[in-house]
């Protein structure tokens, strides 16, 4: 670590900054690929309070993923980038998925469940939820102008790290940020 990283680390912690941010200088390090991509915020920021369905028309919304990393991802079925990423979702979901980590897509806009299912079946998802934004309230909220992005929640549900575009999610950079996250 540089010395003056070293510096503004301590100087940020002795001041009373958040300590997440020393695990971020952590994993700032990890990007590589289109992970670089990936930007890291200094100060975590509130995430949507907009809910969102599943394909039985229950409603749900961020806080049932409290206690837990998330990587929420937004993405339509029209979005050739979306359809690109899903199946590597759907590997980093299979991979590190469980108590401390969620793969949450939504799909944002029109999106007929009868497509996604047909396009989850098409390409092997097996992990990923099928959930539902479709007036957009969420995306919205969230600051979602196109699509994909993908947005990781610390476990208080704050904004941690966001991506406009898609990425290679079952990479080894990738694997290696969200390991980092869950088991820091």
């Amino acid at each position: 670590m540089s010395v003056l990283r070293s510096a503004l680390l301590y100087a940020s912690l002795t001041l009373g900054a958040n300590t997440a941010f020393a695990d971020l200088s952590d994993v700032a390090a990890l990007r590589d690929g289109d992970m670089k991509k990936l930007v890291l915020h200094e100060v975590a920021k509130p995430a949507g309070t907009a809910s969102f369905l599943d394909t039985d028309g229950g409603i749900h919304d961020l806080t049932e993923y409290r206690g837990k990393y998330v990587l929420l991802n937004f993405w339509a079925t029209w979005c050739a980038p979306c359809r690109k990423e899903m199946p590597a979702l759907d590997a980093l979901s299979r991979e590190l998925g469980g108590e401390r980590f969620a793969v949450v897509p939504v799909a944002t806009g029109r999106n007929l469940v009868p497509a996604i299912q047909k396009f989850f079946d098409q390409v092997g998802v097996e992990a990923l939820p099928i959930l539902l934004d479709k007036p957009q309230d969420l995306a919205r909220e969230m600051g979602v102008f196109g699509l994909p992005v993908t947005v990781i929640l610390d476990p208080e549900g704050q904004e941690i790290a966001r991506m406009r575009g898609d990425a290679d999610w079952a990479s080894d950079s990738a694997k290696a940020i969200i390991s980092a996250l869950i088991d820091g």
